[in-house]
């Protein structure tokens, strides 16, 4: 995901915090009112959520090479057949 945009919004449960990407994805994080008593507290605390998230990510942030790679979680191992293969 390439951020493009940040939105922070107030609700009655919290903070939202939107992270919008340039291939129209968006991720949500949710910050309640006790963890943070600013917006740029909430800001803040959504950004830590999100770089707990990256390890979850493939090369390092960068772009996928085809929708297959997008789907993989990359950790194939030459040892074990595919989960359909069949002889």
């Amino acid at each position: 995901m390439h951020l493009l945009e940040i939105k922070v919004a107030h609700e009655t449960t919290g903070w939202r915090i939107d992270f919008f990407g340039d291939d129209g994805e968006t991720v949500s994080i949710k910050v309640a009112d006790c963890h943070a008593a600013s917006e740029e507290k909430a800001l803040e605390r959504a950004k830590e959520g999100m770089v707990q998230l990256t390890p979850y990510g493939t090369r390092g942030g960068g772009r996928s090479f085809n929708s297959y790679d997008a789907a993989s979680n990359g950790n194939f191992c030459d040892d074990e057949p595919l989960l359909d293969t069949r002889h």
